[in-house]
């Protein structure tokens, strides 16, 4: 990313990240949204206090390119608050992509600020990476998920064979039977 494109984004970051909070808390239904972005207390509003700090952190990131560990660790709680509250792939991750209209638009809304398209290509391609390391993380927690649900049917249905007395304990001397 150029000095000159960095600049102006640090220089409008507070705004940037309050419209890209808005926007991604519009995706949850109406009266959700309300709480997320009425209520401030961390302990009272988990998934809106973790989705503003992941949304600095994304941020700060795409500024500063630090470890790709890093980036992980702030794209994971939100994608996987994200998938636990079945959002689909598309609306789990496509937050963010508002990034780039936010962008755009503080672009348009300022003067004096020209950049080549080679400048916005990179901002974009950076941001594009950031939306397919955001799938994967998707991808792993709904695995995760239908992994769990697989495991909590298999044991209900031991369970439920147990009671009927369909199921026994192998003892040593059935063991000849295997």
């Amino acid at each position: 990313m150029s000095a000159h494109i960095k600049n102006f984004l640090e220089n409008r970051k507070t705004s940037i990240i309050k419209k890209w909070f808005d926007l991604v808390i519009d995706t949850y239904p109406p009266e959700t949204s309300r709480f997320l972005r009425k209520e401030k207390d961390p302990f009272n509003n988990p998934v809106g206090n973790t989705t503003v700090k992941s949304l600095e952190a994304l941020f700060d990131y795409l500024l500063n390119k630090s470890s790709q560990e890093t980036l992980v660790s702030f794209l994971d709680p939100v994608i996987r608050i994200r998938s636990a509250q079945n959002f689909p792939p598309s609306k789990a991750v496509g937050y963010i992509l508002f990034l780039k209209e936010i962008i755009r638009e503080e672009l348009t809304n300022e003067k004096n600020s020209h950049f080549s398209i080679n400048e916005l290509s990179a901002l974009d391609s950076q941001i594009d990476e950031l939306v397919l390391m955001a799938f994967d993380i998707y991808a792993a927690c709904r695995e995760t998920f239908y992994q769990i649900k697989a495991n909590e049917e298999k044991n209900r249905f031991f369970k439920a064979f147990e009671r009927a007395g369909l199921l026994t304990e192998i003892t040593a001397e059935r063991q000849d039977l295997l």
